[in-house]
């Protein structure tokens, strides 16, 4: 797998000769950065946190426990390592979201079984004043589907109803959901599909709520969102990473950071365009066939365009390094 991201990397900067651009803040939060702590090696969600400028909230999907950490912006390196009281072996970690209540929401939603378990669940705890080591007591509601068990990856928290979304993850094609109005803990919370969406990693709403990212592993795609549907779709910009998983909104909306999985894993920051705080997406209209049409623009940042091409030189790439150590 590392040879693999890898040769990732080199085949990006042979097809573009550029990286995304890292803008720096004046005290250099918010910007690219790289997770640190040798611990989080399956980082699969991202969340800006509101109380503590430039620093995100993360989590391993599986085998880690209760844990959740925040990372500073500025060094990639942890600065608070939470552990969640009160909830169940969590199962699959996937996604994480901070509410307008001021609360993490935590998605144990993963089911790589292909939705094979009759419910999933949500762990919900305030977002903590200080940052340090310490022990919440968390919230867990049981999540159902009302068309039946899905995989998912993506848990999103409109930034304005405070209500829970999920999409789920399948090749070909998944669905967005919707939770009742208000979270219960006296039952199963039925999540109605409301809207068909591609293979989906990750998503975030805009500060604002008007917009809905979505991210898969070679693509990202944005949507306008009002009344709890899905409007107009556009395609977003991207960085192409060795496995993209997680997606995010800086807290002043001016950008999106997007991160993915393995040992000292990257978080990209890509400027919304118009640079305007509480904006959505990095805006580009869709064409007929529904791809890119650049691939990296002069600042720098990756687009969709050429997916196919990358893959086909990652895989070159790793059959050149199987021939070398004699295995192919």
């Amino acid at each position: 797998m590392r040879s693999l991201t890898v040769c990732a990397a080199a085949a990006v900067l042979l097809l573009t000769g550029a990286v995304p651009a890292a803008a720096d803040d004046g005290d250099g939060a918010d910007r690219t950065f790289t997770i640190e702590d040798p611990r989080i090696t399956e980082s699969s969600g991202l969340a800006a946190s509101r109380l503590h400028p430039g620093v995100y909230w993360t989590h391993n999907d599986s085998e880690d426990g209760p844990y959740v950490y925040a990372v500073d912006s500025r060094t990639g390196k942890t600065v608070a390592t939470i552990t969640m009281r009160g909830v169940g072996e969590p199962r699959d970690v996937e996604a994480i979201s901070l509410g307008p209540d001021g609360s993490l929401y935590v998605g144990d939603i993963g089911d790589n079984l292909g939705g094979s378990w009759d419910h999933v669940w949500i762990y919900r705890f305030p977002e903590p004043k200080q940052l340090a080591d310490a022990t919440v007591q968390a919230t867990q509601f049981d999540v159902k589907y009302a068309d039946g068990a899905r995989d998912a990856e993506a848990l999103m928290v409109h930034p304005k109803t405070g209500r829970v979304y999920i999409a789920s993850k399948n090749e070909d094609g998944g669905g967005l959901y919707e939770g009742p109005a208000k979270l219960t803990t006296g039952g199963a919370n039925v999540f109605r599909r409301v809207g068909e969406v591609p293979w989906v990693t990750d998503g975030a709403f805009s500060p604002d709520g008007k917009d809905l990212l979505l991210r898969s592993y070679f693509s990202t795609r944005g949507y306008a969102f009002e009344d709890g549907r899905l409007g107009a779709d556009y395609r977003v910009r991207a960085p192409i990473q060795g496995q993209s998983e997680s997606v995010t909104y800086t807290a002043d909306g001016s950008a999106m950071m997007f991160g993915s999985e393995g040992e000292r894993s990257e978080v990209v920051r890509v400027d919304v365009e118009g640079g305007g705080s509480d904006g959505g997406g990095s805006k580009t209209p869709s064409g007929e066939d529904g791809a890119s049409s650049s691939g990296a623009g002069g600042d720098g940042k990756l687009g969709v365009t050429g997916g196919a091409v990358l893959i086909g030189v990652i895989v070159l790439a790793a059959i050149g390094v199987k021939r070398r150590r004699g295995q192919g």
